[in-house]
């Protein structure tokens, strides 16, 4: 059997651990100024979508971190060997907002581990599902999509993605560059080389630049269809990384609204779908 062959994985998935929180002001208002907010000290009375991303970071001892920033393998995800990782997507329910200064608990689950033959080598997916709760009990439930795979051959040809829709009704420019990247880096507590230490983003794993992070770039989605329909509330929401983007040059998140649905997604510099999205609002 393959090292990474799903077999190998399947003391994991059934497996659990549980952390708890406190949603306290600073990494509000710290992502608030990240995010270039009007008014970064008035701090909103509930937490915005997708910004509970910004609690319960795992914290790893710096013994414990591997070459590529990450924690090493092993522990309550599986040691898969392969050298790439990304969050490729997920899936929540917002059930009920969470106050600042709200006490808060996550139970995260191993859902499944599936290996698979891709154009470029083998992928491994790793589904977690977490539960979020709080004093009003659960908050959150969400689905989160980790894909390891090998890395590309020398020479080898980058797949071309599809083109990005461009029937928008809402659209906003981003220019990518280090500080936002590493300042978002620091709020998630994310140490993954990729997004802010250039020579290894493109000397070790190949890239053309720094990668701009898959969760703000669904987040940024997020806020632009918050800015666009602030009296809206956000019922649940999806994403799937389509192709990465890098510090090098700007990039759209756009949306539109239909109801009480809106699709949402990424346009690159080549106009490209990096990513897409869709949230049910009321």
């Amino acid at each position: 059997m393959r090292q990474d062959g799903t077999a190998t994985y399947d003391a994991w998935v059934g497996r659990t651990e549980e952390s708890a929180d406190q949603i306290t002001a600073t990494p509000i208002r710290l992502m608030q100024a990240t995010l270039d907010a009007a008014h970064p000290a008035a701090l909103p009375p509930h937490l915005p979508p997708l910004w509970h991303w910004l609690y319960f970071l795992p914290g790893e001892r710096q013994s414990n971190i591997g070459p590529d920033g990450h924690p090493r393998r092993g522990g309550f995800l599986p040691p898969v060997s392969l050298p790439r990782r990304m969050w490729a997507g997920g899936r929540l329910q917002l059930l009920r907002p969470l106050a600042v200064g709200e006490a808060v608990r996550r139970v995260s689950l191993i859902k499944s581990v599936n290996t698979k033959e891709g154009r470029s080598g083998q992928l491994v997916f790793v589904t977690v599902r977490h539960e979020v709760s709080g004093a009003g009990g659960v908050a959150i439930r969400e689905e989160q999509d980790i894909v390891y795979r090998d890395a590309p051959a020398p020479g080898a040809p980058v797949p071309q993605p599809a083109a990005a829709p461009t029937d928008e009704h809402h659209s906003r420019t981003i220019t990518p560059d280090p500080v936002l990247l590493m300042r978002y880096s620091a709020l998630t507590f994310n140490g993954h080389r990729i997004h802010y230490d250039r020579p290894y983003a493109m000397q070790e794993e190949g890239y053309p630049g720094l990668v701009v992070h898959g969760p703000l770039i669904a987040t940024l989605l997020m806020e632009e269809l918050r800015r666009a329909h602030p009296a809206r509330a956000v019922r649940s929401f999806e994403f799937k990384a389509m192709s990465p983007l890098f510090d090098t040059a700007p990039f759209s998140v756009n949306g539109k609204v239909e109801g009480g649905r809106a699709s949402l997604w990424a346009r690159g510099p080549q106009g490209q779908l990096a990513m897409q999205a869709s949230a049910d609002i009321e």
